[in-house]
C-alpha cells in the first residue's frame, strides 16, 4: 500500500471532491483519480461513492480513513522528532458528554500541562460520536453517559469493539431551572408539575442496537408538550438563565456554575432512574501521563459534585 495514495485519500475525504483535493494537493485531477482507484484495488474495497455532487465515504471507506489518519499522524510525529530534533509532542484527546463536572475537571487538568509542545483535543458530544471517534478518528479516550438499564447494550458493543470500559460515576438526574422559576418555589417537584413548563433537552440520544425512536420515547416521554432541543451546553445554560419557564434534567452541577447563570437544582422524588458515566478506550491503548492526570481530576470532581 502506497503511503502517498493514503495521503491523497485522506485529503479527498476532507475536501469531499477530487477537484477541491486536486487544488489543495497541487496534483492533476486524472492522476489523483487514478491514485485513489489504485488504492481501492490494492485494498479490495470501495473507499468512495462517486456522484455528480462529489465523493462520499462508504462504510468501509470511513473505517479505512480513520486508520489512515492515525497512520499519517504517526509518520508525521516520527519525521518531526528525528528530522528537527524536537521533543515528542504531548497528545491528549477525549470525547465527553455535555457535563459540568467533567468540563471543570478538564479545566483543572489544563493547568498541569507543562511548557513542552502539546496537542489537546476536547470534544463535547453524545455517546455515539464518542465511540465513533475512538474507533474511526484520532481520539484516545471517551466518556459515555447512559441510563443504567441500557447497560447490557453498551457493554455488548464495548466487548464487540474490544474497548476497555470503566465506570466513573452513577447518579440520578436533578432538575435545573432559573432561581426565579415557579418550579423553584415549590417545596417538592413532581412530574405533573413539569407539564406546563418547557423542557430543554439533549437532541441526540443514542443506545446501540435500539432504534432511535424507541430511545427517544424512553428518554423524552410524551407528557411534556414543549421542548427545545439543544446540542451545546453553554446555550442550554443561557436559555435557562433567560427563560424562567424552562427546565432541564441533568447531573448535579457545581455551585459556581449555578451562581454564574442564576440557576438552582432540585431533586424530584418521582425520578428514580439511574445514569452512568463510563470511561472508554481501545484495549491496546496504553494510558499516558496526561491521561492519568485527567482521570485523577475526574475522580476529584466526581467526589465533589456527584
Amino acid at each position: 500500500m502506497n503511503v502517498l495514495h493514503m495521503k491523497y485519500a485522506v485529503e479527498v475525504a476532507k475536501a469531499g471532491s477530487i477537484n477541491k483535493a486536486s487544488e489543495i494537493l497541487l496534483v492533476a485531477q486524472p492522476n489523483l483519480s487514478r491514485s485513489i482507484k489504485e488504492l481501492e484495488v490494492s485494498l479490495g474495497i470501495v473507499i468512495f461513492d462517486r456522484s455528480s455532487k462529489g465523493m462520499t465515504l462508504t462504510p468501509e471507506g470511513e473505517e479505512f480513513i480513520g486508520y489512515a489518519t492515525k497512520i499519517l499522524d504517526q509518520i508525521n510525529d516520527v519525521e518531526q522528532m528525528y528530522k528537527n530534533g524536537l521533543p515528542q509532542k504531548q497528545k491528549f484527546s477525549i470525547s465527553v458528554p455535555r457535563v459540568s463536572y467533567i468540563s471543570e475537571a478538564f479545566a483543572r487538568f489544563s493547568l498541569s500541562i507543562d511548557v513542552n509542545p502539546a496537542e489537546i483535543f476536547y470534544m463535547e458530544t453524545n455517546s455515539y460520536h464518542a465511540i465513533h471517534n475512538i474507533l474511526n478518528s484520532d481520539y484516545n479516550l471517551g466518556i459515555i453517559r447512559y441510563a443504567k438499564h441500557f447497560d447490557k447494550y453498551f457493554k455488548a458493543l464495548m466487548e464487540e469493539k474490544e474497548l476497555v470500559y470503566e465506570q466513573l460515576a452513577e447518579f440520578r438526574h436533578v432538575l435545573l431551572m432559573h432561581r426565579d422559576s415557579m418550579l423553584a418555589s415549590l417545596e417538592e417537584i413532581h412530574f405533573s408539575d413539569l407539564i406546563s413548563h418547557m423542557e430543554i433537552a439533549h437532541a441526540d440520544p443514542f443506545v446501540p442496537s435500539l432504534p432511535t425512536a424507541q430511545v427517544r420515547r424512553e428518554e423524552l416521554p410524551d407528557d411534556i408538550g414543549r421542548r427545545i432541543f439543544v446540542f451545546e451546553r453553554a446555550s442550554q445554560f443561557e436559555l435557562l438563565s433567560e427563560n424562567k419557564d424552562t427546565f432541564m434534567w441533568t447531573s448535579p452541577l457545581p455551585s459556581k456554575v449555578l451562581e454564574r447563570y442564576d440557576l438552582v437544582q432540585r431533586e424530584c422524588p418521582d425520578s428514580n432512574r439511574l445514569y452512568k458515566d463510563v470511561l472508554i478506550y481501545r484495549k491496546e491503548y496504553k494510558l499516558t501521563d496526561l491521561d492519568n492526570r485527567f482521570i485523577s481530576e475526574l475522580h476529584r470532581s466526581k467526589q465533589l459534585y456527584l
